[in-house]
């Protein structure tokens, strides 16, 4: 048995299989806390070596952080050592100069310590000074001068020990950490929607009248990563934001306060999902600090959430009801939580899915090339509009054909798209004589060839034409069978041969 616990561990249970006995499930481990719920860090110091001598350099924040048992032994054991020290200094020059020998009974003897005859009467004699009682029985006379030395001496060392100690025990006992004993924090953190974002929440309340003056609160996550570069961090700090950017994080702690961070792509919980919760191993660390109104000392609380102390898809319940002229707080709901819908995958898979295009709003190629054509047809029109506004009326009158003739194109098939096409690269001369009423469709009966143009603008005034119109030549006569350029009126074939 001891065997396989050393080689299993402590958590595994040997199980008997035989029928009539149940499995027992492996006991989990306690989860290993850097900062504990009541707010102590989880950490010790050792192998210091030669360092602990910093520790005696500060001796006072040494003895304000011990203990009250130590403190209280320390305050004790000063006390009695220096009365008992200062008394057997004051015993010895009583012994020295003979005050001890029952010279008492000689009224011409003058001791140093008046009615000091044994180490009782000498202590009782300190503690009178030290204190400042002052019987009146016991004094010092003026013919010691060491006793007056002593004296001296001993009102500066008892007024250096009592400011040390009472100092000590004075700050100890004014220490904000008993304050902090009444600053509530929640005992589970939630993951839930607030204002459609989700967020980590948790609770903090106050449970004196007395308010926390300036209260800012911080979070920080424990959690250990390796580096891309192989370097182990097994207690790696990261900054939780709440609110420092918005000022959220200054608290005004009259009535429990739910704190929230939001989970977005800054967040380290990103990628964190309902799934994943299961498996991870963090710490968040939660620090409330403000100053006490009362005493104006820095306070400072603390506490820590696991991640099984993390619910997800819970909230609060509330605690504030409105009575009779004051708002009154019920603290038995504090911890208290309540399930709400909440969505199991993470923030950043609902970002993926929400960036995914839709397959219905893509419009298909031969959606997309049909309404480009169209589009395509009625800019020619409106274009070939403009630009006939701008010409002579001749000319004008010359281009109507045209655009009745893509008028006509565009009502009919892909055939006629393509002849009117290549008629539109004709002079405007040739696509008029399309237009004329009585000769039919041009392009059907002519087979027309595209002409080679020259880079020469071609809308021309009449008058530019005759300008620089070459001179006539003798025109062949029309032969059948030809080609559809010779029966052209000789006119147009110039026209035609100039460009």
């Amino acid at each position: 048995m001891s065997a396989l616990r050393r080689k299993f561990g402590e958590d595994y249970q040997v199980v008997n299989t035989n029928r009539g006995t149940s499995y027992t499930a492996p006991v989990k481990k306690k989860r290993q806390r850097f900062v504990e719920k009541n707010g102590r860090c989880n950490v010790q110091h050792g192998n210091l070596g030669g360092e602990t001598s910093r520790y005696i350099s500060d001796l006072f924040t040494t003895l304000v952080d011990l203990k009250w048992r130590w403190n209280l032994l320390i305050f004790i054991l000063t006390y009695t050592i220096a009365w008992l020290v200062m008394a057997s200094m004051w015993w010895i020059i009583a012994y020295i100069r003979g005050d001890l020998n029952g010279h008492g009974h000689d009224p011409s003897y003058t001791p140093c310590v008046a009615n000091v005859y044994n180490f009782p009467s000498a202590f009782l004699f300190f503690i009178e000074t030290e204190a400042t009682i002052g019987y009146g029985y016991r004094y010092i006379t003026e013919k010691c001068p060491e006793g007056i030395i002593l004296f001296l001496f001993q009102s500066l060392l008892g007024s250096i020990v009592d400011a040390f100690l009472i100092g000590c025990m004075f700050i100890k006992m004014s220490q904000p950490k008993k304050r902090a004993e009444t600053l509530m924090f929640s005992q589970d953190s939630v993951i839930s929607q607030r204002d459609g974002k989700l967020c980590l929440m948790f609770r903090v309340g106050n449970l004196r009248n007395s308010h926390m003056v300036s209260a800012q609160i911080r979070c920080k996550l424990i959690k250990s990563r390796q580096t891309p570069e192989g370097e182990f961090l097994p207690l790696d700090q990261l900054e939780l934001d709440v609110g420092f950017g918005t000022g959220a994080d200054q608290l005004f702690l009259v009535s429990p306060l739910t704190i929230c961070h939001e989970i977005n792509p800054k967040s380290p919980f990103f990628d964190l999902s309902h799934r994943s919760l299961k498996n991870e191993q963090f710490e968040i660390v939660v620090i409330l600090e403000g100053i006490v109104e009362t005493t104006g000392m820095t306070c400072q609380a603390r506490t820590s959430y696991t991640e099984d102390e993390v619910l997800w898809g819970h909230r609060f319940l509330p605690v504030m009801s409105l009575e009779e002229g004051f708002f009154r707080v019920d603290y038995s709901q504090f911890h208290n939580t309540f399930e709400v819908p909440t969505p199991l995958y993470s923030v950043k898979e609902h970002e993926e899915k929400i960036s995914l295009p839709s397959p219905a709003a893509t419009p298909t190629l031969g959606e997309a090339r049909g309404r480009r054509e169209r589009v395509f047809s009625v800019d020619c029109i409106d274009t070939v509009k403009e630009q006939a506004g701008r010409l002579p009326s001749k000319l004008q009158r010359m281009s109507s054909g045209k655009e009745d003739l893509q008028r006509k194109v565009l009502k009919t098939g892909p055939q006629s798209s393509e002849r009117a096409s290549s008629t539109g690269d004709l002079p405007l001369k040739l696509q008029r004589m399309g237009s004329f009423p009585g000769q039919g469709d041009t392009e059907e009966r002519l087979q027309l060839r595209p002409v080679k143009l020259s880079s020469e603008p071609l809308a021309q005034s009449t008058g530019d034409l005759q300008q620089h119109k070459p001179p006539p030549a003798p025109a062949p006569a029309p032969q059948a069978g030809g080609r559809p350029e010779d029966n052209l009126p000789a006119k147009l074939r110039r026209m035609n041969a100039d460009r």
